[in-house]
């Protein structure tokens, strides 16, 4: 039971120092001054309206959190009487201001969360918090942080982002604290320039018309494009209208693209999501796959985003049909907006209602967070794509939408002179004669030709390099400095890296592999039947050799002139190209060795000693999971689900993301390279255990399911839950790209036909979770040992013993790996069970 009323017992022993009232109905705490002793009080996810000013005698305090209540004003004369106040956080209330007395906590304030307010700027009492080391102010309303913010203090950690930040822009935010200061330096002797610039992204199902919008924008004129000049893949183009640029980024509508779009989409953009009106229906199967497939995805991906839907081919349809078709999708759109409002309080009135809500803190708050984040659906525009005027009309609506401040408060960004300067400068050396077509340059060589203008002689490596972070941010180039094999080249052109990707992720694939031609064959060393072979592979198995991939990109670079890079992208047999690097990192496709389940001649591993394995000698193949088709292979090794199999769900919402899980596939089996895979099934094998993952992804019914068999030892257990868990750390980190995607793992009561199932608490890198030996399910009552449902060692199994110091991995095709984990592999194969 919630309390309304703070007990009087709480209040009878002066001599307690720490209090949680957390998550209770508390709108007052009359007489907490009578606990002088306190040091840490914890007051969130109550009903506080007015800040409790007794809070003042608390002298001894050094921790406060008010957050999550309905705070809007804190009077003067509370923190003045805190001097050992270290951490406050305020966050989620209707603050707009904080009292000047806060900066009496300047020498002992370290931690302050401000975010989810209505700051409209960091309040001045902020600004003298000398040791302030942690501040977070997200998801307000600020334009502008002071430089001061970011000088004379210990500051290690700050977040802003949510705000409509204009200077310095979210983009300059989001590469931390060093290159914001480097920013602010920049504008010391200077005044800042504004820039305004949108991203906009074109979406839409396959033959909608985003190509002829796109071009027909840019040309002033109308410009068809027919049915084999679509795009592939993503194109990109600039648009000028008045004082705006707009960066038009052209996404291709087959599923078979989406798979890469991911890289691509970012947020702070306006998005055109374009509908054929001639294809359109007033049926729901219809609307999913034209509008509502593309709004589930902008939830998940971009949940601020700005979409404006347009409807084309509007010239087939009459009148009548189409104000009926625009008030259907319009219709159908809020109805999406509003079942996501439901949805999200269903989910958190879930975890506020539980007995061990202390336990589900971080997905409260991450579902508190996607609360405050939503798409801003404009009126859908219908246009003839045939008619000029239709055009001119689609770019005056733009142009208005983009103007309003209300729905584009970031859209002006302020920089200092030097930026622009150096993306006009790296502008000019793309289209220098000079520069090849594919505008690849090493870093360093960038950085000669641009300092080589005497006006930028002095640009250092370091600002060199925050300006590129930023250019890459706003998609005008794309610096990889995360892959170690990129981190020195720059694409000048993003559209290159998108045409690398095409080769080998895109539309009718098949008819690719068949059209390489005799000469690239023999160039490769390869035969027709080696091409029927390759055909045949990547029909069965979803999997292309080194050779056959080499063709594909080789057929494309020496067609668009760029023959001197083919090497570079595709690298040889001692190094692995710049392509593969590519694919890998964003999880597309997976090496594999074309080899028996195990390498026989290698002999029998044994911990803490030497292995080795025979040298294969086989030529690499890739494996591309969003090719798989459904195979028996997977289940029958298996063998079908057990009764007593080790079973949980990981449950999304609103579904599992287009691609996710033939990432996760990716990204496991990087991992236990002892493994079966199919459209949405994937075997995994450690020490000869099996783990069955599996995708399940109807409406309203989204998960993946982990399935292992049931430890014969209880001493198995930790084992069997470590296994489990790897996995669910890739499924979570890779959720986190999908900032409005909710995630909560589940585990199905055991009882045959009981459809209750166990909330998984906040998992925090620890595999113990719970205390509790027995959990018993509120449905049918039965009681159930805690490891059978959550990642717990039985209790009566004495000391763990310790894992060996290095761990190894051996694969299924006679290769090995080394990375952390406390599961060791041996060559068991499932098949010996």
């Amino acid at each position: 039971m919630r309390l309304r009323v703070l007990p009087p017992a709480v209040l009878q022993d002066p001599r307690v120092e720490s209090l949680n009232l957390d998550r209770n109905k508390l709108k007052h705490i009359p007489g907490i001054s009578k606990l002088g002793n306190l040091r840490k009080l914890i007051l969130s996810k109550n009903e506080i309206a007015d800040f409790p000013e007794e809070i003042q005698s608390l002298v001894h305090l050094e921790k406060l959190e008010l957050n999550q209540n309905q705070i809007r004003v804190i009077p003067e004369g509370i923190f003045s009487c805190l001097p050992r106040l270290k951490h406050l956080r305020l966050n989620n209330n209707r603050l707009s201001a904080l009292p000047k007395d806060l900066a009496t906590c300047s020498s002992s304030l370290q931690y302050l969360n401000l975010s989810n307010n209505l700051f409209r700027a960091v309040p001045q009492a902020v600004l003298e918090l000398v040791s302030l080391q942690e501040f977070y102010v997200q998801n307000n309303m600020l334009r502008q942080l002071p430089r001061e913010l970011f000088e004379g203090r210990p500051l290690k950690m700050f977040k802003a982002h949510g705000n409509p930040l204009q200077q310095p822009p979210n983009e300059v935010c989001a590469g931390g604290i060093q290159q914001i200061l480097s920013y602010f330096s920049q504008l010391q002797n200077c005044q800042g320039e504004e820039d305004r610039r949108v991203k906009t992204m074109f979406l839409g199902a396959s033959l909608a018309g985003k190509s002829t919008i796109c071009k027909s924008l840019k040309q002033r004129q109308v410009v068809l494009v027919s049915e084999e000049e679509r795009t592939v893949g993503i194109e990109i183009s600039e648009f000028h209208i008045q004082d705006f640029t707009f960066l038009f980024w052209d996404f291709a509508g087959q599923l078979e693209y989406y798979v890469t779009h991911h890289v691509f989409i970012t947020p702070q953009a306006l998005v055109i999501l374009v509908i054929n009106f001639q294809k359109y229906q007033l049926n729901n199967d219809i609307f999913q796959e034209l509008v509502g497939f593309w709004i589930n995805n902008l939830f998940m991906r971009v949940p601020n985003s700005v979409v404006l839907p347009v409807g084309t081919h509007t010239d087939c349809c009459t009148e009548e049909e189409v104000e009926l078709k625009k008030w259907d999708i319009m219709s159908k759109i809020q109805a999406m907006l509003e079942e996501r409002r439901a949805n999200l309080t269903h989910f958190i009135n879930n975890l506020e209602s539980s007995e061990e809500s202390e336990f589900y803190v971080d997905q409260w708050d991450r579902l508190k967070e996607m609360e405050s984040c939503t798409l801003t659906i404009l009126n859908l525009v219908p246009i003839n794509c045939t008619d000029y005027w239709d055009i001119k009309k689609l770019e005056t609506t733009i142009l208005e939408h983009v103007k309003n401040e209300e729905i584009f408060p970031n859209v002006i960004r302020v920089l200092p002179p030097i930026y622009k300067e150096v993306e006009a400068a790296i502008v000019d050396i793309v289209q220098s004669e000079e520069t090849a077509d594919y505008g690849m340059m090493d870093l360093n060589h960038l950085l000669c030709e641009i300092t080589r203008r005497e006006h930028l002689s002095h640009l250092g490596t370091e600002l060199f390099q925050d300006i590129l972070r930023y250019l890459h941010r706003i998609g005008l180039i794309i610096w990889y400095e995360e892959i170690k094999q990129l981190e020195s080249t720059v694409f000048l052109r993003p559209a290159f890296l998108i045409t690398m990707f095409k080769i080998l992720v895109r539309y009718r694939l098949v008819q690719q592999l068949e059209s390489i031609s005799i000469d690239l064959l023999v160039g490769e060393h390869a035969t027709i039947r080696d091409q029927s072979n390759w055909v045949w592979t990547f029909k069965s198995k979803a999997m292309l050799c080194q050779r056959a991939m080499r063709a594909l990109v080789k057929h494309q670079l020496y067609s668009e002139g760029m023959r001197d890079i083919f090497e570079e992208m595709v690298g040889h047999k001692a190094k692995k190209g710049k392509l593969f690097s590519l694919l890998e990192h964003f999880e597309i496709c997976l090496e594999v060795r074309n080899a028996k389940d195990l390498n026989p001649g290698a002999r029998e591993f044994v911990p803490g000693k030497p292995w080795k394995t025979t040298q294969d000698g086989g030529e690499a193949y890739y494996l591309f999971p969003t090719y798989l088709n459904q195979s028996e292979e997977v289940s029958e090794r298996w063998g079908g689900d057990h009764p007593e199999d080790l079973h949980i769900r990981a449950y999304f919402s609103p579904e599992i993301p287009e691609g996710f899980f033939q990432r996760l596939m990716v990204k496991a089996c990087s991992f236990y390279s002892a493994h079966w895979v199919a459209k949405v099934t994937c075997l995994l094998i450690c020490s000869g255990k099996p783990l069955l993952i599996k995708e399940n992804n109807r409406k309203g019914y989204s998960y993946i399911e982990l399935r292992s068999r049931k430890p014969v030892q209880r001493k198995e257990f930790q084992f069997t839950w470590d296994f489990f868990m790897a996995i669910i750390f890739i499924i979570r980190r890779l959720s986190e790209e999908w900032p409005g995607l909710h995630m909560c793992m589940k585990a199905p009561c055991r009882t045959a036909g009981c459809p209750a199932e166990f909330f998984w608490p906040d998992v925090d890198g620890k595999n113990t979770v719970t205390k509790e030996e027995i959990k018993t399910c509120g449905t049918c009552g039965h009681r159930f040992r805690t490891e059978l449902l959550l990642p717990k060692v039985p209790s009566d199994l004495g000391v763990p013993q310790p894992p060996p110091s290095a761990h190894y991995y051996v694969t299924s095709y006679g290769t090995t790996t080394l990375g952390p984990s406390s599961i060791h592999v041996n060559r068991q194969s499932i098949l010996d069970k």
